[in-house]
């Protein structure tokens, strides 16, 4: 299925390209535009590496780098021209582009996003990470929700970001929504590495869905980064994996968006996104539909509270020297001249 990588692309075939970008060190408006420089010759590069390629995919802070900065001086906004030099890029190499902005938030913390650039220059997916790798990460959590779209190939697209893809209910929300491709884009440090492999072939099998996952490569002085692109069939078998650690190297495979459909359509044992929604069908006429899970209906209800939840150590980022926070999640921001 794999066809060598994607050389050899069927009809119905999608051919993505994970980039293991090298770890930069952005600190100045100069260093921000020699990033996107960098970034935009990548994607000459993936596209002169294989013809057939339809996505390259670069990871989570790729423009950024891993300092945690949030200097408005290198935040970016969807007009500035980071984003247009990618959406040219995208044009000028006719492929889609999966890229990452620090994306300034008036009044509040940055946002953490995610974008998927189709080629003809038109940003298709917009996402903003919902669950920051706290307590590391400063980011304003998402508030827009797991969107799919009509990908390359007319596959089912998603985006979810590092953080995200640990918790289980984000891939079955991209699935439940259609996508039958889901990328994850990190920038995950050598000790996540096994439950970086194992959560990505969990989050495909678990959901009859391609997960296609890449991080940032090598060291910018202070942190490593693993690389480890990682495609997983949605049987969750691995179909590529870059184990290496060679900065700049782009990890490849074909994959195929109608296996998945017609996986979903077909299995009968293990079509696990099915059988939840219709637990015991064999029993009972198109299964039991309720909803027996305390945490869901506690977490619609508002009143989310684990048994142990006043034992916790870490609610905040001080450790990490960030100052404590006292806005509510969706509550008032500061006034962005203050």
């Amino acid at each position: 299925m794999n066809g060598l990588g994607g050389l050899n692309k069927s009809s119905n075939g999608v051919v993505i390209g994970l980039v293991q970008l090298k770890l930069p060190v952005v600190e100045t408006p100069a260093d921000l535009a020699a990033q996107t420089a960098r970034i935009v010759d990548m994607t000459a590069k993936a596209r002169r590496n294989m013809g057939t390629m339809d996505l390259v995919v670069f990871p989570e802070y790729a423009l950024h780098g891993l300092s945690m900065d949030i200097n408005p001086d290198i935040m970016c906004t969807m007009d500035g021209p980071e984003v247009a030099a990618f959406q040219q890029a995208c044009i000028d190499n006719d492929i889609w582009g999966c890229f990452s902005i620090m994306e300034a938030n008036p009044g509040g913390m940055p946002y953490n996003v995610g974008l998927i650039i189709d080629n003809a220059g038109e940003v298709k997916l917009y996402y903003r990470k919902m669950h920051p790798w706290v307590p590391v990460e400063p980011w304003e959590p998402g508030d827009g929700g797991i969107p799919v779209i009509d990908g390359p190939n007319g596959c089912k697209l998603s985006l979810i970001i590092c953080h995200d893809g640990m918790f289980p209910e984000m891939a079955r929300e991209a699935a439940y929504k259609g996508a039958e491709v889901m990328l994850r884009t990190a920038g995950y440090t050598a000790p996540i590495r096994d439950s970086w492999k194992f959560t990505n072939q969990s989050n495909a099998f678990c959901n009859l869905m391609v997960t296609a996952n890449v991080c940032m490569c090598g060291s910018d002085g202070t942190f490593d980064s693993m690389g480890e692109g990682m495609i997983c069939n949605f049987d969750g078998s691995i179909i590529a994996h870059g184990t290496s650690g060679r900065a700049d190297e782009i990890i490849t495979a074909e994959v195929r968006p109608d296996l998945v459909r017609e996986a979903r359509a077909n299995w009968g044992v293990e079509n696990n996104i099915y059988q939840f929604g219709h637990r015991g069908y064999v029993a009972v006429k198109g299964g039991a539909q309720d909803c027996p899970y305390t945490y869901m209906t506690d977490l619609a209800a508002g009143r989310y509270q684990l048994p142990w939840e006043d034992e916790v150590k870490t609610t905040d980022g001080t450790d990490f020297g960030f100052p404590a926070p006292t806005r509510r999640f969706g509550g008032p921001q500061k006034d962005a001249a203050e």
